[in-house]
């Protein structure tokens, strides 16, 4: 009996406590007894059969092809990810008093080994990850030393550390992690890139520090600076940013699912990005608002709908208001071939620079094809329109979209102009993995600015990568851009940046 009823007590742990049922359907455990509210549970979600006569039979002796299946029922019935380590550890010890009573069963229990280790190794202390990123640039083409490869006028060949990061997380419970994120190089440094990755490592900054957990009605719950990337999320781009989004901001975020329905809420400030939020002054005084919901009913078909809400914060900001809209929506033909594509249209007030400023729009279509459908290549073909006064993340100096991932690079957006016209993107990926260490690259960008006096823009590539270690990565690519006549550097004051300019680069990365 003792025997029996310590087995229902692990079994009723990990298939977690609840208050106690109304009635209890074994007649002969009596209330008020230690391992009523267990059996009860037990047999409420058919862990337990009893005997037909309804009766729990608890002074008779258990047998242990019994015993083993109420350890099989439980099996099957827990989802073990929602089990703690020493709900697991219990469960764990049972499995093996049981085994050749559970082998007969055909019961697999695997699982649990696999669930304990990860659990530990969550548990067990920090953990640091990390990526470092070494470009050697070699520029040549009309902009000479001039080229946006290199320092400007100074240089036609840079080495730069191009993007360094360490990612530290501690798991404090089950439900509850810590982490940061420490930035440093040419790329995304969070600073003012003053240095762009040369010489000294001079600056840095911790651009992620959060905490998430878990509310009641299993809400997420992220507070402190954190980054939130939706556009990322439904894989809508290839390269280094999204069209808009992709954001870091110090505030509040939650999450909450309900089947396959998703919200997302956060409420923020100080918020990293595009260059409408410099309308907020240096130290970005706004306040965020955003809020987007998906849903994924098929492995085939998704679609979400999403705002963001920036409101002047400040005493020379109160009047500034940016709000962007956002529907997006994905259809697999098969689950190597999907069709994919997001719409923007965002209004803003108290801001003057673009007259028509209230109505700016940004859409892109996808086509996204993996080699496993073609065999020989991956194929990404991405037709993109958008305003010229749309703030977006095209709207940058550091132009990181439609490139290679580099700052000071050659690339389209370059020379992206802000007027009222619209511009006209084209741009396609071909990735080839011949083996699992080699692989081969092609890629094509074409930018209509749709503006007088300015030449369409072109820029093309190929490279060859190679995985020489699990942690090393070697790539290296030739990338020619063509400006065309009639385009000015954005990010250098407007200078005339006209012509070709074209790279030869080599790049060594490191995950760790």
């Amino acid at each position: 009996m003792k025997k029996f009823l310590a087995v229902l007590a692990v079994v009723a742990i990990v298939a977690f406590a609840a208050p106690a049922f109304a009635a209890n359907p074994f007649m002969d455990v009596p209330a008020g007894h230690w391992s009523y509210d267990a059996v009860a549970q037990l047999a409420s979600k058919g862990i337990v059969s009893g005997y037909p006569d309804g009766a729990f039979k608890g002074g008779q002796p258990a047998t242990r092809y019994e015993v083993a299946s109420v350890v099989a029922r439980a099996l099957a019935y827990e989802d073990l990810r929602h089990a703690s380590k020493e709900d697991l550890e219990m469960l764990k010890k049972l499995v093996m008093e049981f085994k050749d009573e559970l082998d007969a069963l055909g019961v697999k229990v695997d699982k649990i080994d696999k669930r304990v280790a990860v659990l530990e190794d969550r548990l067990g202390g920090g953990k640091l990850r990390g990526i470092f990123r070494f470009d050697a640039k070699f520029g040549t083409g009309d902009n000479d030393h001039a080229n946006t490869w290199t320092r400007q006028a100074v240089s036609k060949n840079e080495f730069s550390k191009e993007n360094f990061r360490l990612f530290l997380s501690k798991q404090i419970d089950e439900k509850t992690y810590f982490e940061t994120q420490y930035r440093a190089g040419a790329w995304a440094s969070g600073q003012n890139k003053n240095g762009k990755g040369r010489g000294e490592v001079t600056e840095s900054s911790w651009n992620k520090v959060f905490v998430n957990t878990v509310l009641p009605y299993d809400v997420n719950f992220r507070f402190g600076r954190f980054q939130f990337d939706w556009e990322g999320d439904h894989g809508l781009y290839i390269d280094e940013d999204a069209a808009f989004g992709d954001w870091r901001a110090d505030g509040f975020e939650f999450t909450k699912k309900w089947g396959n329905f998703r919200g997302v809420g956060v409420i923020g400030r100080n918020t990293s990005g595009e260059r409408r939020n410099e309308l907020f002054g240096a130290a970005y005084a706004s306040m965020l608002y955003a809020v987007k919901f998906d849903w994924k009913p098929t492995d085939k078909f998704w679609v979400a709908g999403m705002g963001y809400w920036q409101q002047g914060d400040g005493a020379a900001t109160d009047d500034l208001r940016v709000n962007t809209y956002g529907a997006a929506a994905g259809f697999k033909f098969t689950p190597a071939v999907e069709l994919k594509g997001i719409y923007y249209w965002q209004n803003f007030s108290g801001w003057t620079g673009i007259k028509n400023g209230d109505d700016a729009k940004s859409w892109k279509a996808i086509l996204d094809v993996k080699q496993d459908a073609l065999k020989f290549t991956s194929l990404w073909v991405e037709y993109a329109q958008e305003d010229n006064w749309f703030g977006g993340n095209n709207d940058q100096d550091w132009v990181a979209k439609y490139s290679l991932g580099t700052y000071l690079e050659t690339g389209v957006l370059n020379v992206r102009p802000h007027n009222e016209q619209t511009t006209k993107y084209w741009h396609v990926q071909a990735k080839q993995k011949w083996t699992k260490k080699f692989g081969t690259f092609l890629r094509y960008t074409r930018a209509d600015w749709d503006t007088a006096g300015q030449d369409t823009a072109t820029e093309w590539g190929a490279g060859v990568t190679y995985q020489y270690t699990p942690a090393i990565a070697f790539m290296l690519a030739y990338d020619s851009v063509d400006y065309g006549a009639g385009g000015k550097q954005y990010g250098n004051k407007l200078a005339p940046l006209e012509g070709k300019d074209n790279l030869i680069i080599f790049r060594t990365t490191v995950r760790f």
